[in-house]
């Protein structure tokens, strides 16, 4: 896994449940199945396809009017990651841009 191969989350505006399950839906891509709560993209991030690179850009709105969720969705993440540390690898950036070629720091989950 590289990270100039990896998928930006943008959870930029973001600051519900709902608007976190379908930025995670549209993104990664996940099956029509995709039931749109903490269990349903559990099982989607440990079932990928293939090995990904998630780097989750924007999320910090989300953290402060949604403390207790943005918790859950970091463990959801983390859990993932534990599950298929070959499969996946979800990145935090610290800073307000996207990942380029002035990528901010990031912190690693999992």
């Amino acid at each position: 896994m590289r990270l100039a191969d990896a998928v930006v989350l943008d959870l930029t505006g973001v600051t519900d449940k709902a608007a976190l399950m379908d930025r995670c839906a549209v993104t990664l891509a996940l099956p029509a199945w995709f039931g749109r709560n903490w269990d349903a993209l559990a099982d989607c991030l440990t079932d990928l396809p293939e090995p990904a690179t998630v780097v989750v850009t924007g999320w910090q709105e989300y953290a402060r009017t949604r403390p207790h969720e943005w918790r859950t969705a970091q463990d959801v993440f983390a859990t993932a990651v534990d599950e298929r540390p070959t499969r996946l690898c979800v990145l935090l950036s610290l800073g307000e841009g996207l990942v380029g070629s002035d990528e901010p720091p990031a912190a690693r989950l999992g």
